[in-house]
């Protein structure tokens, strides 16, 4: 045997040796490489979202690229049919709907309050309805009108399209007339008043560094940026902040009905904090092939009890069980 044919052979017999070792260890360590699922959309569900996928990668082998880009963008993406899912905190309407020749299944995957976040030291903020609104119709500018020390409202709100603008629009349309007939409810708005940020995340930042700062986010992000949040007045009269268990009792009172996408902009119940919101999941009916059992495996992991029992330790809230057992059944339509 040649020297060449000798070192050949000994190459061999580590690589042999080296596949011998990796083989062993991967089962205890992580799961096999899988297919890889590509979503987008909403912001708000972003953080819940990247901790199970990130949970499902290591339990499955399947990795999930998930897109952080707000909820219009990620309706246009699932829309133009460039993503597996979609993502969007308000439901998609039936004109857009109309657009998806493979059909749409929604599924309310998570849920939480709307935050009103504030930048002002030593103020204990608590708004009855009419001046949330009244702050964003730019009438209420100075945190003297509400109680609190002097000082400019530098009003923070959303640049980008954004299902957290809509269910917040929705419910200041039901708080006050002149905000229904000036302003109205959408994923965008013309704004009366305030400073234009991307995300959550932007109007998070964007309030921590200004002050006087106003704006509203998810309670997710208000918890992760140690913002404080102002108390609101719900249809009961009382001063709610939002907390997991105030936003569950005003969630408990919404009926999503059968297409799991109904809303109510102002929850009754007694302790309920009255800006809440469900968060959807698009999925496509048909024409997933292949991908469609990995993604019926990857959302049944995410509305599965171990995953929705991690949501209050981050800002979320739970999907109610009974809701729980109507998202698996539509899990089912996914083709």
């Amino acid at each position: 045997m040649s020297k060449r044919q000798t070192a050949l052979l000994g190459l061999a017999s580590l690589a042999t040796a080296a596949v011998t070792v990796t083989a062993g260890i991967l089962p205890a360590t992580r799961a096999i490489a899988g297919p890889t699922l590509n979503g987008a959309g909403a912001t708000f569900p972003a953080s819940i979202y990247e901790r199970w996928f990130a949970q499902y990668a290591d339990k499955t082998g399947t990795k999930v690229n998930y897109q952080s880009v707000g909820s219009g963008a990620g309706i246009k993406q699932f829309i133009a049919g460039t993503v597996d899912f979609g993502a969007s905190d308000a439901p998609m309407s039936e004109a857009e709907i109309a657009k998806v020749s493979r059909g749409v299944q929604q599924l309310p995957m998570t849920s939480g309050a709307i935050a009103v976040a504030y930048n002002q030291p030593g103020c204990d903020l608590k708004l009855t309805q009419k001046q949330l609104a009244d702050i964003f119709l730019g009438k209420i500018k100075n945190y003297s009108q509400v109680g609190c020390k002097a000082g400019p409202i530098n009003v923070v709100r959303r640049s980008d399209g954004s299902g957290t603008t809509y269910n917040f629009t929705n419910s200041l349309a039901a708080f006050s007339p002149e905000w229904k007939k000036e302003v109205g409810v959408a994923k965008s708005v013309q704004w009366p008043t305030g400073i234009g940020a991307k995300g959550n995340e932007g109007v998070s930042e964007t309030i921590k560094r200004t002050k006087g700062g106003l704006g509203y986010i998810e309670l997710s992000y208000a918890k992760e940026q140690n913002l404080v949040t102002a108390a609101i007045q719900n249809r009961a009269g009382q001063f709610v902040k939002p907390t997991a268990e105030s936003a569950a009792a005003a969630l408990a009172e919404i009926d999503l009905g059968a297409d799991l996408v109904e809303s109510d902009p102002n929850p009754a119940g007694k302790g309920s904090y009255p800006i809440v919101s469900y968060t959807w999941i698009l999925a496509y009916k048909t024409g997933s092939g292949t991908k469609a059992i990995d993604l019926r495996k990857l959302f049944d992991y995410m509305i599965s009890p171990a995953a929705q029992s991690q949501a209050p330790s981050i800002g979320y809230v739970a999907i109610p069980a009974k809701v729980q057992k109507q998202v698996k059944a539509a899990i089912r339509n996914i083709k």
